[in-house]
């Protein structure tokens, strides 16, 4: 296979050569990169991004992309992680993992998925008419914590559910936790069914070893990567690799072509490929400066009193397989107060927004972009809060359910239930009805209700009390849960 030169980076040069010839279009967008800006937005946002904001085809390259700058590319991005295709996307992971879904079960409609899955596989499931064959994800009752589904989960799942189409996993989780994937390819691989891995947050696995294996390396057929999560895309910015046979590349291509826009953005596309070459070319010395930045902010925090940097114990038989040690979680339940707390006062007095909270954890993402200066900033702001947090309210109680618990029973397909006759019932009444809408505590945006799903007074409670703890359920009708949309009778 001949090497292709990855110092190049084809989108960005094609923006140097755009400029050079002065090129002009009568064709959108219509601010004629930036020409027509008001100067009061210009002072906000720069000339620069407006300048570079062309169309992709019959601006930055010609009507017939004859010079295929996003062809190559994508072409280099499969070469840099050892996948056989790339496809980028400018709509994130939510897009790449539906095209996904449906190029793998579009047509006969089974799907294994993970219970722990985020809001767009939901939304996936939703728009096909694929039916979901929950796996459940495993479950620490001490900890209240869910660690993604182990490889016998996945076979014991395809025992129940041979003729699904394919299998879904997503790692690493948005808590940083991984399972053991390359076995849970294999057991999709020995029934020739093929694995996708959302793997939205993990970018950066290829190009260091100390990282979770990359799902390519661990033998999935698909897997989706945010590049602005892990990465330094632009939000939105997102690519989905293929490798092998078991999925067919003009199907995925074309379901990825159904949902994409027709009018994408060049900048999100030209910071992925400047992204990529970076990494190729210091991306492991990046990595591994940030994974040293991160063990020592680790040890430093788990100083603070009352406070505990999650590791060892997220490890092990029964819990994940492996740990993206960029993901700092810090349990601050020996405080007496709750994750929700602390990320509210953190934004509030330091200005730190962190990664994501929940009812006793709080999440500070680092990334390759992180220094010593951005880390001693989160740790002083750390021990400010924890000298405040004495004095902070207890947190309302919050009632958590095992997943056995709130495993609700479907009873239609997604879909059905959706877009069927729907009504608002009070939540009081609610229970025993099929919901309608999907309803799902962000972070970290893992739907606790799917539409066909029965509800039971366990998942109510979580959800009313979560409610009142600080949950936020933003994507519910009503987003009190006075009401919810369910199935009408």
């Amino acid at each position: 296979m001949s090497h292709m030169d990855q110092s190049e980076a084809p989108l960005l040069d094609a923006l140097v050569d755009y400029r050079k010839r002065n090129r002009y279009g009568f064709t959108p967008p219509g601010h004629r990169q930036g020409r027509g800006i008001d100067d009061r937005v210009l002072e906000v946002l720069g000339r620069e991004a407006f300048a570079d904001d062309l169309l992709a085809n019959g601006g930055l390259d010609d009507r017939r992309s004859s010079n295929k700058y996003l062809q190559r590319a994508e072409d280099l991005m499969a070469e840099a992680v050892g996948a056989e295709v790339a496809w980028f996307s400018t709509c994130g992971s939510s897009l790449s993992v539906k095209a996904a879904m449906m190029a793998v079960a579009g047509g006969d409609g089974g799907l294994l998925v993970p219970r722990d899955s985020h809001k767009s596989i939901v939304a996936g499931l939703i728009f096909s008419g694929v039916q979901p064959h929950w796996v459940t994800p495993r479950w620490d009752a001490e900890r209240h914590f869910s660690h993604p589904p182990s490889a016998q989960d996945f076979r014991d799942a395809w025992d129940r559910h041979p003729d699904s189409a394919g299998a879904l996993v997503v790692s690493p989780s948005a808590y940083g936790t991984c399972t053991d994937l390359s076995e849970i390819a294999e057991v999709c691989h020995e029934r020739g069914k093929p694995l996708i891995v959302d793997e939205a947050w993990g970018a950066h696995l290829p190009f260091h070893e100390d990282l979770p294996t990359w799902a390519m390396d661990a033998g999935a057929d698909v897997c989706v990567v945010s590049v602005h999560k892990m990465g330094a895309g632009f939000e939105q910015g997102s690519v989905f690799h293929l490798q092998g046979d078991l999925v067919d590349q003009d199907r995925l291509s074309a379901c990825a072509d159904l949902l994409m826009t027709t009018s994408p953005n060049v900048l999100i596309y030209s910071a992925m490929d400047g992204w990529r070459r970076q990494m190729v070319e210091c991306g492991r010395e990046l990595l591994g400066d940030a994974l040293g930045l991160a063990r020592q902010l680790r040890q430093d925090i788990d100083l603070i009193p009352d406070v505990a940097v999650m590791e060892d114990e997220l490890l092990g038989n029964e819990a994940s397989h492996d740990l993206d040690p960029l993901q700092v979680l810090i349990d601050v339940s020996a405080t007496g107060t709750s994750g929700y707390q602390a990320h509210d006062w953190l934004r509030e007095h330091k200005q730190l927004d962190l990664g994501m909270s929940d009812h006793r954890r709080i999440l500070a993402t680092m990334s390759f972009a992180d220094n010593k200066a951005s880390a001693e900033r989160l740790l002083d702001a750390l021990w400010a809060w924890r000298k405040q947090a004495n004095d902070f309210d207890p947190p309302p109680p919050m009632h958590l359910p095992s997943p056995e618990e709130i495993e609700l029973e479907t009873v239609d397909l997604p879909r059905d239930a959706f877009f069927g006759r729907v009504e608002e019932v009070p939540i009081e009444k609610a229970s025993g009805r099929v919901c309608a809408e999907q309803i799902t505590p962000y972070p970290p945006g893992i739907p606790a209700v799917v539409p066909g799903e029965l509800l039971n007074e366990a998942v109510l409670d979580y959800l009313r009390t979560g409610l009142k703890a600080g949950m936020n359920i933003p994507d519910a009708a009503d987003t009190s849960l006075e009401t919810i949309r369910v199935v009408a009778t």
